[in-house]
């Protein structure tokens, strides 16, 4: 017997027309894999989180259908409240918590109270499995922005549900603690099988935490793949734009860095260009210089063309000076 597919989308198209533009998902097809993380990603505008409510059943699809399964997912016109049972949400917003409760209570309420030892125990479970257990005490409303989405992803996991979708879950997170909360989700995903679908616009944030990537442009599926494939070889260009600040530049402007393109349009990315401060021909100015910690990033410029580049080696370039540089790596759309 065929396994049923984890969680599917058929066809599913739900479209919003505005005043200036349309927007929502045409005629997505997909198969998410149980155990993995999978991350939608797109520009603003590009159906990310109209696709996550209709897998999650918070919005219907206008034509085709989610399943769970193989048992379709319901919408808020056929259920009264809207969701899947087996699966929860989090937003960047955190306003289901309890502010002036304990980050205990917040999520032991949730748990039933015919077994209290087991609510004690599964409580403890699920603050141990974030690093919260030292905020146990501690109300919600005393907390950080960034504490308070880990309350938020304990209160999500409490009641173990197959599927979590985290909707820009990291926006209120501080960049040095952000690293640790992805990491605490990867070790759940491991020592779990949860799944788990995020929505981001931080590449950084994908190519880390996802084993699969959905890239959405205009509402619709474009392409798919693990981060390591879309970022060493993405199919197109946008999909290249959205993982990095890459330079992007005509067949000619790529001769400048002793590239000699067949196609008409050159992808390099920073870390792809060596730079040197020998005499040659083709020379570029430097223009202006980034610390990014242990490496410079060197806005350059040669006749108006702006390309960027890293360098290791901090302090050995400044701004005026006349560098050359070289790629050894492109693409090419």
């Amino acid at each position: 017997m065929t396994e049923k597919p984890f969680l599917q989308a058929v066809g599913i198209s739900r479209v919003f027309t505005g005043t200036h533009h349309e927007g929502g998902v045409k005629d997505i097809t997909l198969n998410i894999i149980p155990g993995k993380i999978t991350a939608i990603i797109g520009t603003s505008g590009s159906g990310k989180t109209t696709l996550l409510k209709l897998l999650f059943g918070l919005l219907s699809p206008e034509k085709g259908k989610v399943l769970f399964e193989g048992e379709r997912i319901w919408g808020p016109e056929e259920k009264l409240i809207p969701g899947h049972d087996a699966m929860k949400m989090v937003t960047q917003h955190t306003d289901d918590l309890n502010l002036f409760a304990k980050v205990w209570d917040n999520i032991a309420v949730l748990l039933p109270n015919t077994d209290i030892a087991t609510k004690q125990a599964r409580t403890e479970e699920v603050l141990r499995q974030l690093n919260m257990l030292h905020l146990a005490d501690k109300r919600v409303f005393d907390l950080s922005g960034g504490e308070k989405q880990r309350v938020a992803i304990a209160r999500a996991i409490a009641t173990r549900p197959r599927v979590l979708l985290l909707d820009e879950p990291f926006n209120q997170v501080d960049a040095s603690f952000r690293e640790g909360l992805q990491q605490d989700i990867r070790q759940i995903v491991a020592d779990t099988g949860l799944t788990v679908i995020m929505v981001s616009h931080d590449p950084a944030e994908v190519l880390s935490m996802a084993d699969e990537l959905i890239v959405l442009k205009d509402g619709k599926v474009l392409e798919t793949g693990s981060p390591k494939q879309l970022y060493q070889n993405p199919a197109n260009l946008y999909t290249a734009q959205l993982l990095t600040n890459c330079n992007v530049l005509s067949k000619a402007d790529a001769k400048l860095l002793g590239i000699h393109a067949k196609k008409e349009t050159v992808v390099i990315y920073p870390h792809y260009i060596d730079v040197s401060g020998g005499w040659a021909l083709n020379r570029w100015v430097v223009k202006n210089i980034l610390f990014k910690g242990f490496y410079e990033e060197l806005v350059l410029d040669h006749d108006g063309i702006t390309a960027r580049a890293f360098n290791k080696e901090q302090g050995k370039f400044k701004a005026g000076d006349k560098v050359t540089l070289k790629a050894w790596g492109y693409l090419e759309y």
